[in-house]
């Protein structure tokens, strides 16, 4: 198959591109970083460099494809002019558009969990606004919509405060249960969705192990020497506080204690627990932490 990837060679589009082409598949690597190119190549795939805010770009990047995979890339949190939820609403309409004139029929979006919910989930109402742009494409577009749960690598996040404080602090986690993912499980599972055929709509979840933050703590603190590590619960108030004391843009801020809340209150992960994946990855945070480790150091 002629499979098209977006996010260059990030954390889920490398070991993508990776297992496709080790399959057989003609895989192209859109890039926005021209120094990307020889690493794309390197692969066995294809670069084709440009910007998602060019629509001509992804109409002939896509032009030809039996299958693209669509992914927003991350933005600057720290860009105070940053409207997030305006330029997640923009990169899904440039999508759709090339996707539409492209003529390409089967597609994968990389969403969330919580993308079903219209209100509370804080930024992730970004994916819920891109997933229904996309839905608005005729039904003969096959479209699976991946909702990954909360990335491992998002407790790199903590490493200052650990050295710091000796503690992980946070408005959701303690006793409650985190469903955690691997970028590689996630890659995975693209790997099946886009080479498989569909007619219309599909949401499929993935993670890869579910923890409490106090088990996710313990699990950390082996790792990095800390064998005490504990996970503290603290207020939206305390963790707003702290986002916007290191300088986040303050919607943003906003928007990610909202989110947080929201995985604390069950109300983040009320489709998930009714369609929950059949096998949870094979990557676990006992796996991760000896990269979180080496990163402490």
């Amino acid at each position: 198959m002629k499979i098209k990837i977006t996010g260059s060679l990030g954390h889920i589009s490398k070991p993508l591109t990776t297992t496709l082409v080790q399959k057989g598949h003609a895989v192209t690597v859109i890039s926005s970083n021209p120094e990307k190119q020889k690493d794309i190549e390197a692969l066995g795939a294809t670069a084709a460099i440009g910007l998602l805010e060019d629509v001509d770009f992804l109409v002939a990047s896509f032009t030809g494809a039996d299958a693209v995979y669509c992914m927003i890339p991350p933005n600057n949190y720290f860009d105070h002019n940053l409207d997030l939820l305006e330029y997640y609403r923009r990169i899904g309409k440039n999508y759709a558009q090339a996707i539409k004139q492209s003529l390409v029929k089967r597609v994968v979006n990389l969403s969330t969990i919580g993308a079903h919910l219209e209100k509370g989930s804080g930024i992730l109402l970004g994916a819920h606004d891109v997933q229904n742009i996309l839905n608005e494409l005729p039904t003969d577009i096959g479209i699976t919509h991946m909702r990954p749960t909360s990335f491992y690598y998002n407790l790199y996040g903590y490493v200052d405060m650990i050295k710091a404080e000796g503690f992980i602090a946070a408005n959701y986690g303690a006793n409650e249960k985190i469903p955690w993912v691997s970028p590689i499980d996630i890659a995975a599972a693209i790997a099946e969705e886009i080479v498989t055929p569909l007619v219309g709509r599909k949401v499929r979840y993935v993670a890869s192990e579910e923890l409490t933050g106090n088990e996710t703590a313990s699990i950390l603190g082996a790792a990095i020497g800390k064998p005490d590590l504990k996970w503290l619960l603290i207020t939206n108030e305390q963790t707003l506080s702290g986002l916007e004391a290191v300088g986040m843009n303050k919607q943003i801020a906003a928007g990610l204690v909202e989110m947080y809340a929201s995985l604390y209150s069950g109300l983040l992960s009320e489709d998930y627990n009714r369609n929950k994946p059949a096998v949870m990855g094979k990557v676990k945070l006992a796996d991760f932490a000896k990269e979180f480790a080496a990163a402490f150091k």
